[in-house]
C-alpha cells in the first residue's frame, strides 16, 4: 500500500494519506507535509518529542495535527521525518491524539526547501475509514 500521493491542484498541495488504520494515516500526512516542504530522507533522527492534540472530530483532529507540526517547523526551526502515532481515541467532546515524532532542527543546505506551506486548510477535507483502511485527503496552502 502506498503511504501518501499528490493529488492534482492548480495551486496548492492537494494529499491523499493512507493506512491499514487511522493512526498509520495520520503518521504518512505528516510525513507527506514534511515532504512536501524538504527533503526528508536528509532528516537525522535526532531529536525526539511527544505531542498531544485534539479535535472536536476527526477533521478537527487531522487539522490540530498538521498545523502543530507545521508550527513546529515555523516558530522552533525543527523538521521531522519520522511520526509513530501511539493512539488515537474518542473522548468526550472529541478526539485525542498521542504521537511520537523524531526529527532535527531545520538547516537549509542540508535539508534542501522545495515550496513553504503557508497552512494547513479545511477546504476538500475528508477522512474514510473502510474495512482495507483508511484514506485520508487535505489540502496545503503554499
Amino acid at each position: 500500500m502506498k503511504r501518501y500521493e499528490f493529488l492534482e491542484h492548480v495551486s496548492d498541495a492537494y494529499v491523499a494519506a493512507y493506512g491499514k488504520t487511522l493512526e498509520e494515516a495520520f503518521q504518512n500526512a505528516a510525513e507527506a507535509m514534511f515532504q512536501t516542504m524538504i527533503e526528508t530522507r536528509t532528516v537525522t533522527l535526532a531529536l525526539e518529542e511527544i505531542v498531544t492534540v485534539e479535535g472536536s472530530d476527526q477533521e478537527a483532529l487531522l487539522y490540530n495535527w498538521l498545523e502543530t507540526l507545521l508550527l513546529k517547523f515555523d516558530i522552533e526551526g525543527k523538521v521531522y521525518s519520522k511520526f509513530k502515532v501511539d493512539k488515537i481515541e474518542k473522548k468526550e467532546g472529541g478526539f485525542a491524539l498521542k504521537a511520537t515524532i523524531r526529527g532535527e532542527l531545520y538547516n537549509a543546505s542540508k535539508h534542501k526547501p522545495k515550496v513553504d506551506v503557508k497552512a494547513v486548510t479545511y477546504h476538500q477535507m475528508e477522512i474514510k475509514e473502510h474495512k482495507g483502511g483508511c484514506e485520508l485527503k487535505f489540502i496545503l496552502d503554499l
